[in-house]
């Protein structure tokens, strides 16, 4: 006992005499080590005064109270805002004088004391993520934005607890971490008093208070209660059941797989217009973007089961993330990918006819993909020495690939030592923070493969392998894996190959764990009669050959989808098929193709390919056969769930007068297809996109639209979009330069589905211009958006672009700009891959034309 004291005392004592923490913007590690070294037990007193006006100022309180271990140096608090949003600051009952410099309030040693303190501030609240609406408002602080609302320690690991006080305007209701304990009338407003929250991290603590409609009902024993602001009383109807079950179904099953009852005194949930993710995880109030949510009455069955998924991936979130969370925002993508991982497993009971391993390879393959052939390339894990950078930590790397790599690890281990290893890992560490190390290192001890030098290549390290089929001399053969970064990295996997045609071609499972193995006799040596990674279970560049699509019908599901993600990739790759060939392919399988998700990357596919790989001769030679192709499918469809799979596809694709009629008949009533019953948000889909096919009545159709518009908040973002609309090129120029004003960009779905427009591929002639300028935004964006907004705006600004120019307005803003954040860097040659690898295809076409 006495040497454990010393050994404290004396880590103690060399934090205490280690030089101060400099005060710098955003939270360092530097100042976060030393904050968790000294800094233990704190709590939050917020307090917010809400105005009805959302243009009012919202004055605040907080009263921090925390234990301190040293009092050798000041104590920096975060708040990202103007120093004249602080009022008053006192320290243990003492004023003290405003210190507030690189966005920290700091706190001077000598009204410090070790012990328990108190620090006491008056505030005007900060706006920058409290998403203020004419009539409601919602926090969202991930990963380290709540330093922009109030002050406080904004690191994961310095876990606290709240106490929240709201007074809002009469009518408000409010949703938080802490159950509501009272509500009362106090001068002219409704005060909301809410419990103290469990200790969690500063990302997590959350409300949401405005004009919402309130559910509650007890399921399974346990109360749960919605917030939600859609005006259509039997949409909301008909998706409430299937909404509260599916999060009670959720929780069972987690407390059932982890060994651990649901971690926190309650469960709640907020359906926000326009929130910019699916969803976020705030612990007892999660906040989803309500569309996701509440579907139409014509919903697919992918859109059921995306529902699902996402309900089922924010309550995984509950064990992992809020009950044990990452230490530093470099390890986010841990509990990204287990609640992925674990929502995969909760949901697939649910839909038994889905092919739930096609599902996981449509979902998760392409967007891996497409960040791993960039040069670009981002690690799972990487490297993060601030938190301000936070936000570049997340992407398709964290939400796709890590799944695929989860996947392997679960291969490796088996279900039932993979499940022994999570338990382990939630009960050791429940209540606390933890790196991934730490997870390996409690996997590690339940399989005899090195997962330390495992995870080096797979977790440490972007990219991804590329395949080849190599005949020797002695005429036996050897699948090749190919670093094509030439540093010899093997990525060991598990997956299934398929040769030759029939019921009987033979089907063959390889562990790719070298550079080179033996390809099984058994098999040709020949690649053009092989299909690589037939399981989807492999991750690579692998070869695919057209030809394979001759014995299409004696390919199951899986293996259908598995070959057109490889063949996308071999053509973006240049290695064939040809993107007209390839296209033509498509449309006589689109024909009779029945299976939702096969169907959904053939008109992926053929999309992108007819709008930016093609030269307008080509276009031109195919116009008729792909409008053709997708109206029959249209017309004939029985199936409702295919039916709205082809009017989607063809109401976006048809560019001839006679086709853009038929769109601009179903959207203005006359003519109607039974099969696809058109809510109101398809009617301003299309009248979105007539806007642009027919550019002399857009302002009509748009005005029209407008007034049919009943639900205030769509009303509010077709009022925002329409300029991006417009005929007029001065019009949509002078909305482009409104969005370097931070005001202009409040609600980032909207701004994404405006540059979309903007740079549609009817138009990315005209937004050539829009392409440089966006990018010398990209750096304020990134300051002042949400975690996704600056990838979701270069992707909106870059994917249809396929010009010499666009890519030379990329090379050109690097070059010009070598000292540009990394992080930021990797984003923009992530999004401008595809732009380039299409200038180089058109290029090669052009040529041979």
């Amino acid at each position: 006992m006495f040497r454990a004291c010393l050994v404290v005392l004396l880590m103690a004592s060399s934090v205490a005499m280690a030089s101060a923490v400099p005060v710098v913007n955003g939270v360092s590690l530097e100042l976060a080590r030393y904050r968790a070294a000294n800094v233990a037990n704190i709590n939050y007193r917020l307090y917010f005064d809400v105005p009805a006006d959302a243009a009012t100022p919202i004055k605040a309180k907080v009263q921090i109270r925390f234990e301190l271990a040293s009092k050798q140096q000041p104590l920096q608090l975060d708040f990202r805002e103007d120093s004249a949003l602080l009022a008053a600051v006192t320290c243990n009952g003492k004023a003290i004088e405003i210190d507030h410099r690189n966005e920290h309030l700091v706190i001077p040693a000598a009204a410090l004391k070790v012990g328990v303190n108190t620090v006491d501030i008056a505030f005007t609240a900060g706006n920058t993520s409290l998403n203020r609406n004419p009539d409601y408002l919602y926090t969202l602080f991930v990963p380290d934005r709540a330093r922009t609302a109030f002050p406080l320690f904004d690191q994961p690991d310095l876990k606290a607890t709240f106490d929240l006080t709201l007074d809002l305007p009469a009518g408000w209701r409010a949703l938080a971490n802490g159950s509501l304990a009272s509500s009362e009338e106090v001068n002219g407003k409704h005060r909301h008093v809410f419990r103290t929250s469990e200790a969690i991290s500063s990302y997590l603590f959350a409300f949401v208070a405005g004009e919402f409609e309130q559910v509650t009902r007890e399921v399974d024993g346990r109360p749960m209660t919605l917030l939600h602001r859609d005006t259509d009383p039997e949409k909301v109807a008909r998706n409430l059941d299937a909404i509260f079950a599916q999060h009670a179904r959720a929780i069972t099953w987690m407390e059932d797989y982890t060994g651990i009852d649901y971690p926190f005194s309650k469960f709640d949930f907020a359906l926000i217009p326009g929130f910019p993710y699916g969803g976020m995880e705030h612990v007892g109030a999660i906040f989803y973007r309500a569309n996701k949510l509440l579907l139409e009455d014509s919903a697919t069955d992918r859109q059921l089961l995306d529902r699902a998924t996402l309900i089922a991936h924010e309550t995984a979130h509950m064990w992992f993330g809020n009950l044990v969370t990452m230490e530093w925002f470099n390890d986010v993508w841990t509990k990204e990918v287990f609640a992925n991982f674990m929502a995969a497993k909760i949901v697939n009971p649910e839909f038994p006819e889905m092919d739930h391993q096609l599902s996981f390879l449509v979902d998760h393959y392409p967007p891996a993909y497409e960040v791993d052939r960039s040069a670009g390339a981002n690690p799972i894990r990487q490297e993060l020495p601030n938190l301000a950078e936070a936000g570049q930590m997340y992407g398709s790397i964290i939400y796709h690939k890590a799944p695929i790599m989860m996947r392997q690890l679960e291969l490796m281990l088996g279900e039932a030592a993979f499940r022994e290893g999570m338990q382990e890992y939630l009960g050791r560490h429940a209540g606390g923070n933890v790196t991934w190390p730490e997870l390996i290192a409690i996997l590690d001890a339940r399989t005899k493969a090195d997962l330390k030098a495992w995870s080096a290549v797979w977790v440490n390290t972007p990219g991804r392998p590329e395949f080849q089929l190599r005949r020797s001399e002695t005429g036996s053969a050897q699948l090749r894996q190919d670093d094509p970064a030439g540093k010899a990295r093997v990525w060991p996997q598990q997956f299934v190959v398929r040769s030759g045609s029939g019921p009987a071609a033979p089907v063959v499972a390889l562990r790719a764990t070298a550079a080179s193995i033996a390809w099984p006799a058994s098999l040709p040596v020949d690649a053009d009669e092989v299909l690589f990674n037939a399981d989807g279970m492999g991750y690579g560049l692998f070869p695919a050959q057209l030809a394979l699509t001759d014995t299409w019908g004696e390919l199951d599901d899986l293996q259908q989808g598995a070959l057109l993600i490889d063949l996308n990739e071999n053509m973006l790759a240049g290695r064939g098929p040809q993107p007209l060939a390839y296209l033509q392919t498509m449309l006589g399988l689109l024909a009779a193709e029945d299976n939702t998700l096969v169907l959904a990357l053939l008109l992926e596919h053929s999309a992108y390919i007819y709008q930016s790989l093609l030269t307008p001769v080509q276009q031109a030679s195919v116009q008729a056969q792909l409008e053709g192709v997708l109206w029959q499918r249209l017309d004939a469809e029985t199936d409702l769930g295919r039916a709205r799979q082809f009017f989607d596809a063809f109401t976006a694709l048809a560019t001839s007068p006679a086709m853009v009629q038929r769109s601009y008949a179903f959207w203005s009533g006359q003519a109607a297809l039974p099969q696809v019953a058109l809510s109101e948000s398809d009617r301003i889909r299309l009248a979105e996109i007539l806007a642009l096919r027919l550019p002399a009545q857009a302002e009509k159709i748009l005005a029209t639209q407008l007034r049919q518009t009943s639900n205030p908040d769509d009303r509010r973002r077709l009022a925002f979009v329409a300029p991006a609309l417009s005929a007029d090129k001065d019009q949509r120029d002078a909305f482009f330069a409104s969005l370097a004003d931070e005001q202009n960009r409040e609600t980032e779905s909207w701004v994404i589905d405006a540059l979309g427009y903007l740079h549609h591929p009817a138009r990315t002639a005209d937004s050539l211009a829009y392409l440089a300028p966006g990018l010398e935004l990209l750096a304020e964006i990134q300051r002042t958006g949400d975690i996704f907004f600056p990838m979701a705006w270069l992707q909106a600004s870059w994917y249809y672009h396929n010009s010499a120019e666009a890519a030379a307005i990329a090379s050109e803003f690097l070059q010009a700009h070598p000292d540009y954040s990394e992080q930021l860097r990797m984003k923009i040659l992530q999004a401008t891959d595809r732009p380039t690898r299409a200038r180089d295809i058109l290029g090669r076409q052009a040529s041979a034309e």
